[in-house]
């Protein structure tokens, strides 16, 4: 079997030959915008594969509005592997009344991705992050917590935002240093309180039930996650561990609701990965569906 993620690599003929050819998608809304508009290019992409998953697990829903046309997309999510994400740091009842060090509310994101944004039944639909970021900029201000984002810029104009949000009380810390080495990302995870991030526009919209393999590792790490709903609580549970948030009230709801708890919270989120997430299960699962 060949598995082409996100339809990154253009299957050659040597590559038509292997019998299994998965199209496996970890952004999804595009393409399927793009086939229904009749988009040659993504068409001809789609066709040199046998079998289609997307992280899109609400497809076809009452509630779903991406189209769906010629192919038959099977929900798939990302695969941890949990042992790597194990966490070292101990709760508050192991530190045995020694003082706990801050920790910041974290996500790693890029700031800015221009150029993405699609059409569909007269809508616009963003791709870029920083548009729903600044929907909740004052949320430092509305809570006692800390949060910190760790960013990627797509050019040194972007960075003129950091005055802007360090004035609502963000911290700001390069996202790339943290993403170039698997090692750092992984500490900087297990070193958060947990993860607040937003969605992309068109899958908070359209409902396609998508969520974030960053988001998913944090899980993995037990650490909690509030993120934007995109109708992933269809698929995942939610309200101890995991929160899905379309309003300031509900952010501020889920960071007490976390906080009364924190170390219940910190476990739960830690059981959705293992029960959600865990490599065996997710591969196990998509092996079977194709076959192998």
């Amino acid at each position: 079997a060949l598995i082409n993620l996100t339809g990154s690599t253009q299957l050659l003929e040597e590559h038509t030959r292997v019998p299994v050819r998965i199209y496996l998608e970890t952004d999804p809304v595009t393409r399927q915008i793009e086939v229904a508009h009749g988009d040659r290019k993504a068409i001809d992409l789609l066709e040199a594969h046998t079998h289609y998953f997307t992280y899109g697990e609400n497809f076809g829903a009452p509630d779903c509005g991406v189209p769906l046309t010629r192919f038959n997309y099977q929900p798939t999510r990302q695969p941890i592997v949990l042992d790597w994400w194990t966490p070292e740091t101990p709760l508050a009842s192991e530190l045995k009344g020694q003082p706990i060090p801050q920790q910041c509310f974290t996500t790693i994101a890029k700031w800015r991705q221009p150029g993405k944004d699609i059409e569909w039944n007269g809508e616009t639909y963003s791709w870029s992050k920083h548009v729903e970021f600044l929907k909740f900029i004052d949320l430092p201000r509305r809570s006692k917590e800390a949060f910190e984002l760790a960013l990627a810029w797509e050019d040194e104009n972007d960075e003129e935002v950091i005055p802007q949000l360090t004035s609502y009380g963000w911290k700001v810390v390069d996202g790339i240093s943290l993403s170039l080495d698997i090692g750092p990302y992984r500490e900087y995870i297990l070193g958060s309180r947990g993860e607040f991030t937003v969605a992309k526009d068109q899958n908070i919209r359209l409902r396609s039930g998508w969520f974030s393999d960053r988001s998913a590792c944090y899980l993995a790490a037990g650490k909690p996650v509030m993120t934007q709903d995109t109708a992933f609580g269809n698929i995942l549970p939610t309200g101890r561990g995991l929160f899905a948030f379309q309003s300031m009230q509900d952010i501020l709801t889920a960071i007490d609701t976390i906080e009364s708890d924190y170390e219940r919270h910190c476990r739960a989120a830690r059981e959705i990965a293992e029960e959600y997430f865990a490599v065996e299960k997710v591969l196990g699962s998509l092996t079977e569906i194709v076959g192998l």
